[in-house]
């Protein structure tokens, strides 16, 4: 009879050694690789050193070391290795106890051939699909690992396309107005420095920095003769100046990425005061959205701080004073009470911010 053909490393151990030689010959007749041992010690070092045995044969009953203590030592290096006992009736209980301490089978002595070779093979397939199973996993790891990387670089890609975008707008808004992009910048780092302090989660402050420069991009819609005047405006005037609020809204209405949409909000709503007597909407408290509580009072102190035609620059310690303590124009009441909290504990960094971020006149 030609066997078919099997592949496997087998590990034979018995401290007989016809039956060592017998054993060895039918394995190998079958095709398997076998490593032969006279004493379980000499196994236990081959199994610490070989990593590619499929199989582990041992009779129970060895000096020294026995088959359990061969079990318990080879399951310590490798769990997964399938370790087949053989054994005679007189030592049943003791096999049943080590199949439930892990054995993978146990063959009782005597044996027939096709018996011993039927459960070698199934210990061998166990091994093969455990291996394969690992490689498995590794494969579906790799690949969750490859395409987390290629969705985090095209979240990286939306992300800096939505900061280029925001740029590109904010220079367009530069170009209409008497501002300076330095205010733009300083909008964001205050505007940053408020969230940080009042504790917001990175991803808001995050947006939030890179959008509340294009706070005023709608006042590319307001004609030159009002944005330009450099005298104070009539209440008709006034009227048509605020609409700059919806423009912007507008312009950056109905987009999908987060900066887009919170710049929208922004626009929309930084001259929303807290007790109501903002615009456009005329909405009070937290019907106002946190970022436009958190953008008014950065732009409210930016515009104290800068020369206008129609003004002087105000020291910061008059724009605080006006912000925090009120003028009649400006009242402390016109702010969420825990944006302005937060601006009384890093007015200081403010002040660096504003002496630090200042245009460089050609």
């Amino acid at each position: 009879m030609n066997p078919e053909r099997r592949t496997g490393t087998i590990l034979v151990v018995d401290d007989d050694p016809y039956v060592l030689e017998y054993v060895t010959a039918l394995l190998s007749e079958y095709n398997y690789s076998v490593l032969p041992f006279g004493n379980a010690k000499g196994a236990a070092d081959c199994v610490q050193r070989d990593g590619n045995i499929d199989a582990v044969l041992t009779d129970i009953k060895m000096p020294v070391m026995t088959g359990i203590d061969l079990l318990e030592r080879i399951h310590a290096m490798n769990p997964e290795l399938p370790v087949l006992l053989m054994t005679a009736y007189a030592e049943l209980d003791t096999a049943v106890s080590a199949i439930k301490q892990g054995a993978f089978d146990f063959i009782i002595k005597p044996y027939r051939s096709e018996q011993l070779i039927h459960s070698i093979e199934k210990a061998v397939r166990y091994k093969k699909l455990i291996q394969q199973e690992k490689e498995h996993k590794n494969i579906l790891e790799q690949t969750v690992r490859e395409r987390t990387k290629a969705l985090s670089d095209a979240l990286s890609k939306v992300k800096n396309m939505s900061r280029e975008l925001i740029h590109r707008l904010t220079v367009v808004a530069e170009y209409r107005d008497i501002d300076t992009g330095m205010h733009n910048s300083r909008m964001g780092l205050f505007a940053k420095i408020l969230s940080e302090v009042m504790n917001l989660p990175d991803d808001f402050i995050e947006a939030l920095m890179f959008a509340s420069p294009l706070h005023d991009i709608g006042k590319v819609g307001i004609v030159d003769s009002l944005l330009l005047k450099p005298g104070p405006l009539t209440e008709e005037e006034f009227g048509i100046m605020k609409t700059h609020t919806q423009i912007g809204s507008n312009i950056l209405a109905g987009s999908t990425y987060p900066y887009i949409r919170i710049a929208a909000s922004i626009a929309l709503n930084h001259h929303e005061r807290w007790d109501g007597t903002g615009y456009p909407r005329g909405l009070a408290g937290e019907k106002i959205p946190l970022e436009g509580r958190i953008v008014m009072i950065c732009d409210q102190y930016d515009a104290l701080r800068s020369n206008r035609p129609y003004k002087m620059p105000f020291t910061h310690d008059q724009a605080v004073y006006i912000i925090t303590k009120g003028d009649g124009r400006t009242m402390p009441h016109h702010f969420d009470p825990a944006v302005l909290a937060a601006f009384k504990k890093s007015s200081s960094v403010f002040d660096e911010i504003f002496d630090e971020q200042q245009d460089t006149l050609p």
